[in-house]
């Protein structure tokens, strides 16, 4: 079953963010979109590029009035060390939540059993808690977060435009289309 238009599970976790210690919950999430990162676990190898170049786009995402929250399976504490040791990692101004539990890998459907890891998952969450987007891939595939903020930015053009959609390659500014009988085999 997908995830996709189904809200967000209940869920409180640590998190590390700007030196300090913070609570997240699917209640801090409601009334502003949000974008969840699930990496593996920190101190590997591709998840601080992934960091960093989440890092490097946070602007844009806060601009476009998006929190992003990079998930993975070790603790909130440590996420603080990983912050502090890690240059790539230092330099997120967003939280860093910790999932020792496994309750968010598991209910964003990422979680490696056999492991106790997560995949890398990118979810697409919008202010009244539901999915709207989701990339799941093989952990040895590092992303590209400049494609996650073209679909948020898609995915919040819907919202606002009932009845359009954005088309492949879709930037925002760009044409959209509406459906309609007149567009079937014109396209």
């Amino acid at each position: 079953m997908s995830l996709i238009n189904t809200a967000v599970i209940e869920f409180k976790n640590d998190a590390f963010h700007n030196g300090k210690f913070i609570t997240v919950s699917n209640e801090s999430l409601k009334g502003k979109w949000n974008v969840f990162i699930f990496m593996p676990a920190a101190f590997t190898f591709n998840c601080p590029t992934e960091v960093e170049d989440a890092a490097d786009n946070y602007a844009e995402f806060q601009k476009a009035g998006a929190e992003v929250y990079i998930v993975t399976t070790d603790t909130h504490f440590s996420h603080k060390v990983w912050h502090e040791t890690s240059p790539a990692v230092g330099k997120a101004k967003f939280p860093l939540i910790g999932d020792p539990t496994h309750r968010l890998t598991r209910g964003f459907d990422v979680h490696i059993e056999e492991e106790g890891l997560a995949l890398r998952g990118t979810f697409i969450i919008n202010p009244e808690g539901k999915i709207v987007t989701m990339e799941v891939h093989d952990n040895a595939i590092a992303r590209d977060v400049k494609e996650t903020l073209r679909k948020l930015k898609a995915a919040q053009y819907v919202a606002a435009h009932p009845g359009e959609v954005c088309p492949a390659k879709w930037n925002d500014g760009a044409k959209t289309l509406t459906p309609s009988l007149d567009l079937v085999g014109k396209i």
